[in-house]
């Protein structure tokens, strides 16, 4: 008996020394002040960095910032072109990739008293909650994008909102450990520190400047057409593999059984944001972003629910006119199947800036 108790002692010692170097690399800014910039974390964390700081320095302004993935392609420097008229500044929080479970968190810690804006506008594909191919609470990205904000008392809860079995297991034991979601980025680091450390002073130094000053590809989708009844597609003449591929991808979640998962997943993490700002003097609006070159037909997915149609029933909460940048749908104004070109960009940003003025009760939106 005395030698099983020194056994499971030396067990829970050595748990416990483990998880102490975890949270003294971790959960303080030595090992992600490291962090790959190119990474889904270190991204995650310059976003959030480079927020913060702005605040820092214009927390007299009157801020409204724009939280979405990749397909909120619009630039604050093109929308602050008009903040002489609109009386706001935009900022952006999204992150290519990323989904409300991860905008959740971000918000959190970027807005810890959840009132330093005007409004949070989050853009959507759809009002209406459309299912695609995969189960939006079984994303295991959301793992390695948010890990650096997950504090401990988060694990549990993380770790349940995943559905697999073997994901929530991944989840509980990389919010505990953080090291598990990490080990790639630590090894990439170890084979090359000093040219790690460069980059990431490099990175930090010029993030603002870059992001801010960023200009997207003019390639277009001039000459696309589709067939959403059949699925047939003639590409734009000059198309690359990289934009045929976008087509394939979208193609491939029409005919999708509507299961309600998304519904579902909006509901707890849309929901937990929202709740966040319930009281607050901050507004949250939904747009309907740019869909696509040749987005399909009204009515040929029919989503089960359309949760936020029902959060615009909260009273700090807007939509923005469903159809108001459908006019922007057109092949030539985007370089793949879901993301706007710089003439796309060019127009939507002060389009998008003055609608959300206009709802604030600043410029007069369409």
């Amino acid at each position: 008996m005395p030698r099983t108790r020194r056994i499971v002692a030396a067990c829970f010692l050595s748990v416990v020394l483990w998880f102490g170097v975890d949270a003294l690399l971790f959960r303080t800014n030595l090992y992600p002040s490291i962090l790959e910039p190119d990474s889904t974390a270190g991204e995650y964390e310059l976003v959030l960095m480079r927020e913060r700081e702005f605040f820092k320095r214009h927390s007299h302004e009157k801020i409204v910032t724009t939280l979405g993935n990749s397909q909120f392609a619009y630039l604050p420097r093109l929308a602050n072109e008009l903040t002489s008229q609109t009386g706001y500044v935009f900022r952006h929080a999204g992150v290519a990739g990323t989904n409300p479970r991860t905008w959740f968190y971000m918000m959190r810690d970027l807005d810890p008293t959840a009132d330093r804006y005007e409004a949070l506008v989050i853009g959507l594909s759809s009002f209406d909650d459309e299912d695609g191919p995969a189960n939006p609470a079984d994303g295991w990205y959301d793992l390695h994008y948010a890990i650096v904000r997950l504090r401990l008392a988060d694990t549990l809860d993380f770790a349940r909102s995943y559905e697999d079995s073997h994901l929530r297991w991944v989840a509980l034991r990389g919010g505990i450990f953080k090291g598990f979601v990490l080990q790639r980025d630590i090894q990439e680091f170890l084979s090359a520190p000093a040219e790690r450390i460069r980059k990431v002073r490099a990175d930090r130094r010029g993030y603002e400047y870059w992001t801010y000053t960023f200009q997207e590809s003019e390639r277009s989708m001039s000459g696309f057409q589709i067939d959403w009844q059949t699925g047939r597609y003639t590409p734009s003449p000059d198309a690359d593999q990289e934009q045929k591929d976008s087509v394939q991808s979208v193609l491939y979640r029409r005919g999708f059984p509507q299961s309600g998962k998304l519904g579902a997943f909006y509901r707890v993490w849309l929901g937990r944001l929202l709740d966040r700002y319930r009281g607050s003097r901050t507004k949250i609006i939904f747009v309907r972003l740019p869909r696509g070159p040749v987005p399909a037909p009204d009515g040929m997915i029919r989503a089960r629910s359309a949760v936020v149609r029902e959060f615009a029933q909260r009273p700090n909460v807007m939509l923005c006119p469903e159809r108001r940048f459908d006019e922007l749908e057109r092949p030539e104004l985007f370089k793949d199947a879901i993301h706007l070109n710089r003439a796309g960009i060019a127009r939507f940003s002060p389009m998008l800036a003055e609608q959300i003025a206009g709802m604030l009760g600043g410029s007069t939106g369409n």
